[in-house]
């Protein structure tokens, strides 16, 4: 009989730097401190540390925060987060890590996840762990840091960069999209959904959405996306038409096209496409559904296109990803030849598919 292991939750080790920012501080607590399994047992342990024995830490507030752990505890990470700093000195200035903060890093395991939030992709890079990876920071220390660190394939107009063990995020908000991407990864969209909804923010965006877009906020006076985008989302699986979606908010196509970028960020194709492949990954979660009828259901019309959108998405196949999140991970629920790549549509065509949206991304 083989015997249980014993249930142990992944330790989320958060490094706080002198003039931290609180707001980005609290991030990892808020979204790791609380997914729990369906024992009611928490899935993530956070743990604060700072790069010195245990004290109080200098924000970039009108307060300090007293932490706990000293840098020893970056050894029991199985996740460590970096967020952002005021106060990097070299690190910003250089490019090179204090003595104290490399004798801090050095305290971290190999195979260790890695992640930052913001200017804490600054202390990743002096520490060469993002060299020759994809990277992003705050836009607007985006080429300042492209500047010092030659070496890392800097991308300024993302949210995210999810680069397998190591993860980078664009400024404040966007380290709550990371983590819960981290989230969604570890235990599934039905988790990270649950702990989106308990902290009120929208569920998911897609890192590859634009972390800034340079026009100023939309008059309120002025008619939005909002609508179209809410009916959208009712109608995934039905062919969509760009003049349909313009029409929920009265607008030619055109000017509904440049709304919907200043608002969201992407093409109308791009942003249905995301939403699409969402609703594809909680059917393959949450249903014994065909991937044949996910494929109908989420809007892609064939498996073939839906396999092709998820390969691009997150580099898995549908039959993979289901696996991932089955008890067991046997996959035996998945029928033979429901992931095979036949003769049929291009991807995006069929029942609601991108061709069925005619815009250009």
């Amino acid at each position: 009989m083989t015997r249980e292991r014993a249930f142990r939750p992944h330790r989320v080790v958060v490094l706080a730097l002198d003039g931290l920012l609180p707001f980005e501080l609290g991030i990892p607590h808020r979204i790791f401190g609380r997914p729990k399994d369906a024992a009611g047992r928490h899935l993530y342990e956070v743990v604060t540390c700072s790069v010195r024995p245990p004290g109080p830490v200098e924000t970039d507030a009108d307060f300090a925060v007293q932490i706990a752990h000293g840098p020893e505890a970056l050894a029991t990470a199985d996740t460590v987060v970096v967020p952002a700093s005021y106060e990097l000195g070299p690190v910003y200035e250089q490019g090179v890590l204090t003595d104290e903060l490399a004798a801090a890093l050095a305290y971290i395991r190999p195979g260790t996840r890695l992640a930052s939030i913001c200017t804490g992709g600054y202390v990743l890079a002096a520490a060469g762990r993002l060299d020759g990876r994809p990277a992003t920071t705050h836009w607007a220390d985006a080429a300042h840091f492209a500047r010092l660190f030659p070496r890392i394939k800097v991308d300024a107009d993302v949210l995210f960069v999810d680069d397998g063990d190591v993860l980078t995020s664009a400024g404040v908000a966007a380290g709550i999209d990371l983590c819960l991407h981290m989230v969604r990864r570890d235990h599934g969209t039905a988790v990270a959904n649950e702990v989106a909804r308990r902290t009120v923010v929208p569920p998911h965006r897609d890192g590859g959405q634009a972390q800034y877009i340079h026009r100023p906020v939309p008059d309120p006076q002025v008619s939005g996306t909002t609508a179209a985008r809410a009916w959208a989302l009712g109608r995934l699986h039905e062919p969509l038409q760009l003049r349909d979606l313009a029409a929920q908010e009265s607008l030619s196509v055109r000017t509904f096209t440049r709304r919907f970028r200043e608002e969201v960020g992407v093409s109308p194709g791009q942003w249905l496409a995301q939403q699409r492949v969402e609703r594809a990954r909680h059917l393959l979660e949450s249903t014994d559904l065909s991937v044949d009828q996910v494929a109908r259901d989420a809007g892609f019309g064939t498996a073939q296109s839906m396999r092709q959108h998820l390969q691009t998405a997150l580099g898995v196949t549908p039959t993979a990803y289901r696996r991932t999140f089955r008890v067991g991970g046997s996959g035996d629920d998945v029928r033979p030849g429901d992931d095979a790549v036949g003769a049929g549509s291009p991807v995006g065509a069929g029942a609601g598919g991108e061709a069925d949206l005619r815009v250009a991304h």
